[in-house]
């Protein structure tokens, strides 16, 4: 017989993913241009030319050293080189010895759920949240429990986030910039997490982790800044990826970082390792790892995703539309012109407009829109948006 959880994980694939391979499918019956396919966070903005100035000369090397194995945390020199930068830029004090690198940050809290699961554990996280949080948790043997999501402004509600915290809470995962709001916790909002977090720790006597989604921490708007949590919580550990920041989505690659102030620091990066290992990942690629080292400090251009943000909230809101203005990512939430946001979009779907629901994301009534388009998608899509509000408000 076969694994009925991996049966199911299997034979349904994400929302998200039957959407993109639908319009796919409707590119080649309407056209390219007839498709409005905000459906995937799939960058659209090139790699930076840094990134191809450095993978050809890479391919100069010896075979061997370019595309052979690399320890299974990864190439020494290369996490040294993040270590500095992360210190740079956050003034912490990592070694190459906090760093793992990561095929992205999927496996990176896969790997991170996997290390410190026991059974009977618990992880929370706030809706609206990426809905894989679910299968990597269930796949461990852990439970997932979400906290209501607070729609005034998607920071954390805490009087209900307080009420699931419990001794068999083990892990906090915490996304920011969010997908799919695209809210940054605010400072207050971290520091308020951890006061609360360090104090249920002493009251149940146990460690709580709060592990951190990043891939979007660069993309951000109008000089707003990240927290880096770490510095306010020492129990956090950090999943990052290139995926976002480098548009390297294909390529798969990212890090954890472990700190040493972490309780049974040590420890955790040896079960990081192991995790690895029993899932199979023997190391990350190599030629990638090597590839950000030389890219490690360039910039995240940002501004084509303002534009992109700018132009599709304002002809949204301007057409009656409600959402909470992105702080980053590169995702509007939408509320739906009705309660049901997946008979929206099975609407918007009959003029080839393509948005997600919320109800995968744990939070009902809304849709995630991706802007990482191109710009004369969305101004194209802009008049359709109005034939599909201009049918709801005909009806009411």
């Amino acid at each position: 017989m076969l694994n009925e959880q991996m049966y199911e994980y299997g034979s349904k694939s994400s929302v998200i993913r039957e959407l993109f391979a639908y319009g796919l499918e409707r590119r080649k019956i309407v056209g390219e241009d007839k498709v409005y396919d905000f459906s995937i966070g799939n960058p659209s903005i090139p790699a930076p030319a840094e990134v191809k100035e450095a993978l050809l000369e890479l391919l100069e090397e010896p075979a061997e050293a370019l595309h052979g194995y690399s320890p299974a945390a990864g190439d020494p020199e290369v996490r040294k080189t993040l270590a500095d930068s992360v210190n740079r830029k956050f003034g912490t004090r990592y070694t190459a010895d906090n760093f793992y690198m990561t095929v992205g940050a999927a496996a990176s809290l896969s790997i991170i759920v996997k290390a410190l699961t026991r059974p009977g554990d618990e992880y929370i996280t706030f809706a609206p949240f990426f809905p894989e949080y679910a299968v990597w948790v269930e796949t461990a043997d852990a439970k997932l429990v979400v906290t209501p999501a607070d729609t005034a402004d998607f920071q954390i509600d805490f009087e209900a986030f307080e009420k699931l915290l419990s001794p068999k809470t083990k892990g906090i995962i915490l996304n920011s910039p969010n997908n799919p709001s695209g809210v940054v916790y605010s400072e207050e909002t971290i520091q308020r997490l951890s006061e609360l977090l360090a104090k249920k720790q002493k009251e149940y006597g146990t460690s709580i982790y709060l592990i951190t989604d990043e891939p979007y921490r660069e993309i951000v708007y109008d000089g707003m800044e990240v927290p880096f949590v770490p510095n306010y919580y020492k129990n956090t550990l950090v999943c990052y990826s290139y995926s976002k920041s480098l548009s390297l989505p294909g390529e798969r690659i990212g890090y954890i970082i472990v700190p040493d102030e972490a309780d049974d620091g040590k420890k955790v990066m040896a079960a990081v390792a192991g995790a690895g290992r029993a899932l199979g990942y023997v190391c990350a690629p190599v030629l990638f790892q090597k590839a950000i080292a030389c890219c490690v400090d360039v910039p995240c251009d940002v501004s084509a995703y303002k534009k992109n943000r700018d132009l599709l909230y304002h002809g949204l809101t301007d057409l009656g539309y409600e959402c909470v203005r992105p702080q980053g990512a590169f995702y509007l939430f939408v509320k739906s012109p009705e309660p049901d946001a997946k008979a929206f979009s099975e609407r918007a779907k009959k003029y080839d407009v393509l948005v997600v629901p919320g109800d995968s994301f744990g939070c009902t009534g809304y849709v995630r829109v991706s802007y990482c388009v191109s710009e004369q998608t969305i101004k194209d899509a802009l008049p359709v948006f109005a034939e599909i509000m201009k049918e709801y408000q005909e009806q009411r």
